[in-house]
């Protein structure tokens, strides 16, 4: 290096020692995700481990696209070497059907938010239900769980739904503005927890009365859907909220449950786990789970 800048002999070497650290090519696969810090958690940790990890968002709706998308993204992350993909709102349920094979995680859930790409296959995986579980265990393991109300009966949620039952929530009420994807998901995780574990009701205030805690699965709250599941005027202090989503970090239903007294849960400390588990799918690489935490906490 000359005069404190680099030569094209500095460059050139810098250049072939990149050139011989292991390659991720990954990416996400959502609508409105511009604000995500996914793509950066993956990269800063495939950076730790030494790897020039990429990490990809494939927006749709920056792309002006829709769901039905998703053969030519798939397709397309194939022929360019991609090693996965990471699926969120509103394709959790909708990829399914293109996929080759499905873990047994999101074959019991019914949604995927993880695709390993490996030797010409698409296999499904869902490590969002792990990803909601440890952060629950971390953050309200000593709350009253004998009836939580869940919002949303999608994909995020059946995965969010069956974690609450594994943390040992004695009953599920889930509340769907389509009905009949409720009945749906609450039939399945019947057959797997048992018959008095899992309703569904239409009353809101009813339900969310007899509630221990409240746990938003819905995209309400993100930027791109301003607003709250529920009115804010059913919450009160013996209540504690968790909300899925984590941009913002704190949504208004979270802000508004603070405000009246409510012990909550963001959506970060789920974001960063179910990231734990896709960056160990993609890479067959075993992460440092504290350290990605706190660079989402950094970010």
């Amino acid at each position: 290096m000359t005069g404190g800048r680099p030569t094209a002999a500095d460059l050139d070497d810098d250049a072939g020692q990149l050139a011989s650290l292991p390659s991720i090519l990954v990416g996400l696969v959502g609508a409105g995700i511009q604000a995500s810090r996914t793509p950066r958690l993956h990269e800063r940790e495939g950076a730790r481990q030494g790897l020039r990890y990429v990490y990809k968002p494939i927006d749709l709706e920056a792309l002006g696209l829709a769901a039905d998308a998703l053969p030519d993204i798939l397709t397309a992350a194939q022929r360019f070497g991609f090693a996965g993909l990471n699926i969120t709102h509103p394709c959790k349920q909708a990829v399914i059907p293109l996929l080759d094979d499905l873990s047994p995680d999101a074959a019991a859930l019914g949604a995927v938010n993880t695709v390993v790409l490996k030797d010409g296959r698409r296999v499904g995986h869902n490590t969002d239900w792990r990803g909601f579980a440890e952060s629950f265990r971390r953050e309200l393991h000593d709350v009253r769980r004998e009836r939580v109300v869940q919002f949303g009966a999608g994909g995020a949620g059946a995965a969010v739904a069956h974690a609450l039952l594994t943390q040992g929530v004695g009953e599920v009420v889930l509340i769907d503005t389509d009905q009949a994807r409720a009945e749906t998901l609450a039939a399945s995780l019947r057959e797997r927890f048992g018959g008095g574990r899992v309703s569904f009701f239409s009353s809101v205030e009813n339900a969310v009365a007899a509630a221990d805690g409240i746990v938003n699965t819905t995209p309400l709250g993100m930027a791109k859907y301003p607003g709250t599941a529920l009115p804010v005027g059913l919450l009160r202090p013996d209540l504690w909220v968790a909300d899925i989503v984590y941009f913002p970090l704190e949504t208004e239903l979270l802000r508004q449950a603070r405000a009246r007294g409510c012990r909550t849960m963001s959506g970060g400390g789920m974001a960063v786990f179910q990231a734990v588990g896709a960056f160990r799918l993609f890479t067959g690489l075993d992460p440092d789970a504290s350290r990605m935490l706190r660079h989402f906490e950094e970010m």
